[in-house]
């Protein structure tokens, strides 16, 4: 498959056997231990102070977030970093709203309430009844729910929120057109973050952490929330500003924050949720995930197809020859031209070619009609600007 051998993929996680099932054992090497390999399968291994091996020509995430990997780094050598956005959306469309009902129904509270009652104690029956009026909670249905992010996973949870008889107002400046279309006509746009938090009993957060999200819900935009709302983070720990959070809970502004991300700030704080990061942990999210990246990885590395990466343009081009070239290159001015100088000059004729740009990396697909010398191969990896280039035939 690699010019004449496997392709060696290094994995550094238990992936799902889902997964790596998707790399055929007559093409593909994988293992945890190997030198010089192609690409790299993770899952939650940090990988910002490893030293990547040259070689590495993909890695692929097997989840959604990639702050594990240096995509900086990748892209200035031309490498993509896959991700699997939405292959966990069902299962943390679930914990969200777990998590609202263990807000709603004070679980928590009743739950350490059952544990520490002496069950051996006279009048048990009385004792509860008598204890439980203090966990009275509320239902949801009739309740609003803000949801702040609007892919896969805000749209699953607006969806159900809305079948359990609740009210959905969305925030999302960047919303896919996709992702408008699977959105519910009854979810009602909202115009600003504040605006929502001031619309909302529950919100809910679904966004990436980048720079602009972080800290996006701080002491200021606590200010905006209804009296007694609960917050819920099943996004990124670092989205929300615990310190403002925990001032918000102490003075009874915020009623409850429920999140997925535990933190020295907010531990033991009795309004305070949090779960062990369990938002994707179901055994069919890590089967979904492990498929995804395995597939993209496969048809990246066999075809030069790119689809669902953080730091490359989605490009997809059926072939249309035996003879493909992959390349990789700054965003520049005139680089498809030099590319096509090259070709020429070696006598190739360009029966199909696509090139689309994502910020400062370029990538290109071009099917030609013969087979490629290593000299032309070398010619465009000496173009200034040129990140990696990559020669994939079809075995004859």
């Amino acid at each position: 498959m690699m010019r004449n051998r496997k392709a060696r993929v290094l994995v550094l996680n238990k992936i799902s056997e889902a997964g790596l099932s998707r790399l055929p054992n007559d093409l593909y090497e994988t293992g945890s231990e190997m030198a010089s390999p192609d690409a790299v399968l993770v899952r939650s291994a940090d990988m910002h102070a490893m030293d990547i091996p040259a070689s590495v020509l993909a890695i692929a995430r097997a989840g959604a977030g990639t702050n594990n990997i240096p995509v900086a780094d990748m892209s200035r050598r031309g490498v993509p970093v896959f991700n699997a956005p939405g292959a966990n959306a069902n299962a943390v469309k679930e914990l969200v709203l777990a998590g609202m009902l263990l807000s709603a129904r004070n679980l928590p509270d009743a739950l350490h309430f059952v544990r520490e009652i002496d069950v051996e104690a006279p009048e048990l029956d009385a004792r509860i009844e008598a204890g439980k009026k203090a966990y009275a909670g509320s239902e949801l249905s009739g309740r609003t729910l803000g949801v702040i992010g609007l892919g896969r996973i805000g749209c699953l949870v607006a969806e159900s929120a809305i079948s359990l008889g609740m009210r959905v107002i969305g925030y999302d400046p960047e919303i896919t057109v996709e992702a408008a279309w699977s959105l519910p006509a009854q979810v009602r746009k909202a115009f600003s973050i504040p605006e929502l938090l001031q619309a909302s009993d529950y919100v809910t957060l679904h966004v990436p952490l980048v720079e602009a999200t972080r800290h996006l819900i701080d002491e200021d935009m606590l200010a905006h929330l209804r009296p007694h709302a609960t917050l819920l983070n099943f996004a990124r720990g670092g989205v929300v500003q615990d310190a403002a959070v925990r001032k918000a809970l102490d003075e009874g502004r915020l009623a409850r924050y429920v999140c997925d991300f535990p933190s020295a700030r907010l531990h033991g704080h009795p309004g305070a949720i949090a779960l062990p990061h369990l938002g994707a942990s179901t055994h069919e999210a890590e089967e979904n995930c492990a498929i995804m990246v395995a597939d993209q990885l496969r048809d990246f590395l066999e075809h030069g197809n790119v689809r669902n990466t953080v730091n490359f343009p989605t490009v997809h081009m059926p072939r249309e020859s035996s003879d493909r070239i992959a390349i990789a290159n700054a965003n520049v001015p005139n680089m498809l031209g030099q590319i096509s100088t090259e070709m020429a000059r070696a006598g190739l004729n360009i029966h199909n070619m696509i090139n689309k740009s994502r910020g400062e990396v370029a990538y290109t697909l071009v099917d030609v009609d013969s087979p490629v010398r290593q000299e032309v191969i070398d010619a465009v990896c000496a173009i200034p600007g040129v990140l990696a280039v990559r020669y994939l035939p079809v075995p004859r």
